[in-house]
């Protein structure tokens, strides 16, 4: 079998959780089959298996709104990416970047479909902010996509009641396949360098943030958490890629301000390497992932297999790896059921966010005991190995039901 991965993250190129999916899933699949990797930007052509090829961006003809660019750029890099011959079996679209590439060529070629679903446009009405209008045809892209799909894949079990809820999908062809982690390359390490190099002080505890700077992940409520703190620990934020001017310029306002209130706050603005997050994970105290919309939060995984206890907001697929009272604590349950963006009071989320880091922070040995269950709940369901051949049956399955469906 012959699988072709389509997508807009791949290394070196990675900045949010679909991209570690795709770098992570597409080196297990490697093993079991042949697989082809098409992404947007540049890629490492000189590995035999997966093999990858770069789509660049030529933008210099574009003289639409500066907000649809990136839509309108999405959509030329997809008409290249399926120009090129392929031999694929399965075309295995990942987030909505790459959907036309994939509509494109199970139209055309007839390939099965394959899409999985790292975040859903509907849940995400910042993305307006950034987009404009071109919000409005990502959405549209989307629905088309998942159905017409001959297999969507829901990262967690709550995303698979969000998808039933907002798109018209057969049951037969909605699957869950959970996010991953390397087991080996993610377990706590000792490196005090890593954190003097950022200013941090490796003989006081901290508490972590790693991730971007978007709506969705919560970051400004963290931030504004951070006055509800006790005193006596570090809070180091490791936050980039900012969605938009506002944001990034909303961030550095919430970030100064509580500087002023206390010292020991650290922001890096930068993306940090695997090995520096790893170091990163492994000397924090505590973990803290505020997310208002996460369909499964793979940090709070990596987080974990560091043995680093999680404090989380209640949303998505988050209740499917963080273990309320066992591997960390949830926050905000009741808020956050229907409509988080909506129904949030984020005062009062900011301070259940500061209640749990405090408890957490005073009771070392309660730290300890959630970390090493973090880690073996890591160790016991969310091996990359296992999901890679899940994913592998997936196409399997897909395969069988078209040449049924040809022989009728």
């Amino acid at each position: 079998m012959k699988a072709l991965f389509l997508t807009n993250e791949y290394p070196p190129q990675i900045y949010g959780g679909a991209g570690v999916h795709v770098e992570y899933l597409g080196r297990e699949l490697a093993k079991l089959m042949l697989l082809e990797v098409r992404c947007f930007g540049e890629a490492d052509a000189t590995v035999v298996n997966p093999a990858a090829q770069g789509f660049p961006l030529d933008a210099s003809g574009f003289s639409a709104p500066k907000a649809l660019h990136s839509v309108l750029g999405a959509l030329q890099r997809c008409n290249a990416m399926a120009s090129v011959a392929t031999d694929a079996q399965v075309v295995h679209c990942h987030t909505w970047y790459a959907h036309w590439g994939g509509i494109v060529l199970k139209q055309c070629l007839g390939i099965p479909l394959v899409v999985t679903v790292h975040s859903l446009e509907p849940l995400r009405p910042w993305k307006r902010e950034q987009l404009g209008g071109g919000y409005d045809f990502t959405c549209w892209l989307e629905k088309t996509a998942l159905e017409m799909a001959d297999a969507v894949v829901c990262v967690s079990n709550e995303t698979l009641v969000d998808v039933k809820r907002l798109f018209n999908i057969r049951e037969d062809r909605l699957h869950v396949i959970y996010n991953g982690i390397d087991l080996v390359e993610y377990e706590c390490v000792d490196r005090p360098g890593v954190l003097k190099k950022y200013g941090v002080n490796p003989a006081r505890p901290y508490v972590l943030f790693v991730g971007r700077i978007t709506r969705q992940k919560g970051i400004i409520h963290l931030v504004r958490a951070i006055r509800h703190m006790n005193p006596g620990f570090q809070v180091v934020l490791c936050a980039g890629a900012p969605d938009t001017p506002e944001i990034e310029a909303e961030m550095k306002v919430a970030v100064a301000e509580a500087q002023e209130l206390r010292e020991g706050v650290f922001w890096i603005c930068g993306m940090l390497s695997t090995e520096e997050k790893i170091a990163l994970y492994s000397h924090a105290a505590v973990f803290c992932c505020p997310s208002i919309y996460e369909p499964f939060g793979i940090i709070n995984l990596e987080a974990m297999a560091c043995k680093v206890p999680v404090v989380a907001s209640g949303v998505g697929g988050i209740k499917e790896v963080v273990v309320d009272g066992e591997t960390g604590f949830l926050v905000g349950l009741e808020q956050m059921k229907e409509s988080p963006f909506e129904a949030l009071n984020p005062d009062q989320f900011a301070h259940d966010l500061a209640e749990k880091i405090n408890v957490l922070m005073a009771d070392p040995a309660l730290c300890k005991r959630m970390g090493e269950a973090g880690r073996k709940r890591a160790e016991s369901i969310f091996g990359w190995d296992a999901i890679a051949r899940q994913t592998a049956a997936l196409y399997e399955q897909v395969l069988y039901r078209r040449s049924m469906t040809v022989a009728d």
